[in-house]
């Protein structure tokens, strides 16, 4: 998807929490969606027309990038979006020559993630009476 009103670019910790707290768990208080390490991970935001609609998270260690609070307003999920953010993280994070590109995903969810090449483990846990299920890719 290629629209000249599309943009995605780097932003701040404050620019992700509200979309985190509207799509993830609305009926949290907003901190509750607040990662202890948010001040050491890369966040991008996908934009349309200067409004941002999708943010992820990208935390880096050891070669290995997790990508975290993946979330799209519910008003633009199922049109591409928030696939096109994430092809842009798995690009940057070949062009970073990362060995391992893994998340928490929300068992639900995980069928979304195996087209883009992220394989179910055998790693599952329960969060807030969610099941989430570890997925992972390894890169050259």
């Amino acid at each position: 998807m290629t629209h000249k009103n599309i943009q995605i670019k780097p932003i701040k910790t404050k620019d992700v929490l509200p979309i985190r707290h509207k799509v993830m768990w609305p009926n949290m208080p907003i901190n509750y969606v607040s990662i202890e390490n948010d001040k050491d991970a890369r966040h991008f935001g996908l934009f349309i027309n200067e409004e941002l609609v999708s943010v992820i998270s990208l935390f880096v260690k050891n070669k290995q990038a997790q990508f975290r609070k993946f979330a799209t307003l519910t008003k633009y999920q199922g049109l591409g979006y928030g696939s096109f953010l994430l092809k842009h993280i798995i690009t940057l994070v070949k062009e970073e020559k990362l060995k391992k590109l893994w998340c928490n995903a929300r068992v639900e969810k995980s069928k979304f993630y195996t087209k883009f090449n992220l394989k179910v483990t055998d790693k599952r846990f329960v969060k807030g009476g969610i099941d989430y299920v570890i997925m992972e890719t390894f890169f050259q």
